[in-house]
């Protein structure tokens, strides 16, 4: 039987990238294994102060800290939820905080109106999050006057779903290299003269 000599290159090099892709993520799933117990562990550590520039490589995600919002410069509101998981608007106010850098962003609490509130700043604590538009953000234990405190972040609900990433681009190997090998007996067995 011969092999052809393209397509089958082809089909090994795809078949190697899928595998290289499921490798990768086993990878990522073990880092971010450890960055979750690191997560879960950010808790128990004493606060720290609002940083002035936020750390791009390792920020103090799920780890309790303290600021002071001297003038709350803008309002957005985002989807989130309260402490009894309740749908509504989380209400964040973009901060001038005195120091050098971007400022600080509060969630000051949730309502079920996206209606910016009447605080104008002050001292706050609660625990910094993810923020997708800024990097991060401090949920604030107390919230403003006529708001419910919003629901805190969770490490729990980061999901680890690289081994599923990785069993995915393994499947995708097997069938990709099964696919091809019952090809290559379908052409040989309609091969005239054979």
């Amino acid at each position: 039987m011969k092999i052809p000599v393209l397509p089958t290159a082809i089909v090994a090099a795809a078949v190697a990238v899928m595998i290289g892709l499921g490798v990768w993520q086993l990878q990522r799933a073990e880092w971010k294994e450890g960055l979750l117990v690191r997560y879960g562990q950010a808790a128990g550590l004493p606060p720290v102060a609002w940083p002035n520039v936020p750390p791009k490589d390792d920020p103090p995600y799920y780890r309790r800290a303290t600021g002071f919002c001297l003038e709350v410069v803008s309002w957005r509101a985002v989807a989130g939820r309260n402490l009894n998981d309740q749908p509504g608007w989380s209400h964040i106010a973009a901060c001038r905080t005195g120091a050098e850098g971007p400022g600080m962003q509060v969630d000051v609490g949730w309502s079920r109106s996206s209606d910016p509130p009447q605080w104008r700043g002050g001292a706050l604590d609660g625990v910094i999050a993810p923020d997708s538009k800024y990097g991060m953000r401090l949920i604030a234990a107390t919230p403003a006057p006529g708001l419910v405190a919003s629901a805190p972040p969770s490490p729990e609900s980061v999901p680890n779903n690289h081994l599923a990433y990785a069993i995915q681009w393994f499947i995708f190997a097997a069938i990709a290299a099964i696919i091809y090998g019952l090809a290559l007996r379908w052409r040989h067995k309609e091969t005239p003269g054979r």
